[in-house]
C-alpha cells in the first residue's frame, strides 16, 4: 500500500499544482484560522494526494515563497516522499530545505515491491544508500513513516529488518496503525503488536514512536482519505477535488 498514491489513482491526475496554488492553499489556510506566520508557529508538511517529487520543480518553489514570502520556518515543514531516489539526491542540494520524511511501510524488497509499486523502480538499496548519503543539518533526522498492517508487515522480524535498515542513520521512525476503512483489504494490528514493534525498533537505538489516530470516525484519519460511497459530482467539482495538493505526473 503506498499511502502517497491512494487519492491520486482514485481520482486520477489532471494536472500537477503550480507553486502558487500551493502557496494560496497554506494561505488560505492561514487566513480561516487567523494565524500570521512567524508570530503564530506552525507546522507544514508536504504529503498526502500525489508525490511531492514528482511536481518538484513546483514544490521547490512553493517552499522558497513560504520561507521568503509568507515567514513560515524551513525548520517547520516537512516534506514525505515515498522514494523518488534521484529527486532525494536533488533535494538535499536545495539553498531552502524542508525537512526530509521517507515512507518506507515494509522491511524488505519483496515485501515493499508487493505494497508499494515505486520499488519496482527504486529499490530499498538504492533508496536506504540516498537515505544515508543526504546532507543531514545539525539536530537534523530524517523521519522514517511505517504503516503497520495487520499480519503482513508488523511481526517482530520484520522490525528486525527495519532496524538493520536504519543502522547507524540519524532518524527516527513514525509507526501508524493502519486506520480501518470500507474497501481496504488490510487489518488494524492489535496494539501489542505495534507495541512490540516498537520495542524491538528502541532495542536497537532507533527512536520510534506510535502517531496517535485523528480523524478515524469521519475517515479524515491518514490512509482513509477517500470516498466511501460512489457519488455523482459535476466536472467543476472533480477539479476542485484534485486540487488539494501536488499530484504526480504520468
Amino acid at each position: 500500500m503506498d499511502c502517497q498514491f491512494c487519492l491520486t489513482a482514485l481520482l486520477g491526475v489532471k494536472r500537477n499544482l503550480t507553486a502558487g496554488e500551493i502557496v494560496g492553499q497554506v494561505c488560505a489556510v492561514l487566513k480561516d484560522q487567523k494565524v500570521s506566520p512567524p508570530e503564530d508557529r506552525i507546522n507544514l508538511v508536504f504529503m498526502g494526494m500525489g508525490e511531492p517529487f514528482l511536481n518538484y520543480e513546483n514544490f521547490v518553489k512553493a517552499a522558497r515563497l513560504l520561507v521568503e514570502g509568507v515567514g513560515i520556518a524551513e525548520r517547520r515543514m516537512t516534506v514525505s516522499t515515498a522514494g523518488i531516489v534521484p529527486r532525494i539526491r536533488d533535494f538535499g542540494g536545495e539553498t531552502i530545505r524542508p525537512k526530509l520524511a521517507i515512507s518506507l511501510n515494509a522491511s524488505n524488497d519483496a515485501l515493499r515491491t508487493q505494497l508499494m509499486p515505486v520499488n519496482k523502480k527504486w529499490t530499498l538499496e538504492m533508496l536506504m544508500a540516498a537515505a544515508r548519503e543526504f546532507p543531514l543539518r545539525t539536530r537534523e533526522w530524517i523521519t522514517f513513516e511505517y504503516v503497520l498492517l495487520g499480519g503482513a508487515n508488523d511481526m517482530p522480524e520484520n522490525a528486525r529488518e527495519v532496524a538493520e535498515l536504519l543502522r547507524g542513520l540519524r532518524c527516527k521512525v513514525n509507526l501508524i496503525a493502519l486506520n480501518p476503512g470500507p474497501g481496504i483489504d488490510f487489518t488494524t494490528p492489535d496494539a501489542e503488536r505495534v507495541a512490540a514493534f516498537q520495542k524491538i525498533l528502541r532495542e536497537a537505538g532507533i527512536p520510534a514512536f506510535v502517531r496517535r489516530p485523528r480523524g478515524r470516525d469521519i475517515y479524515a484519519a491518514c490512509g482513509q482519505l477517500k470516498r466511501t460511497v460512489e457519488v455523482a459530482t459535476s466536472p467543476e467539482l472533480q477539479i476542485q477535488s484534485i486540487s488539494l495538493s501536488p499530484t504526480p505526473e504520468v
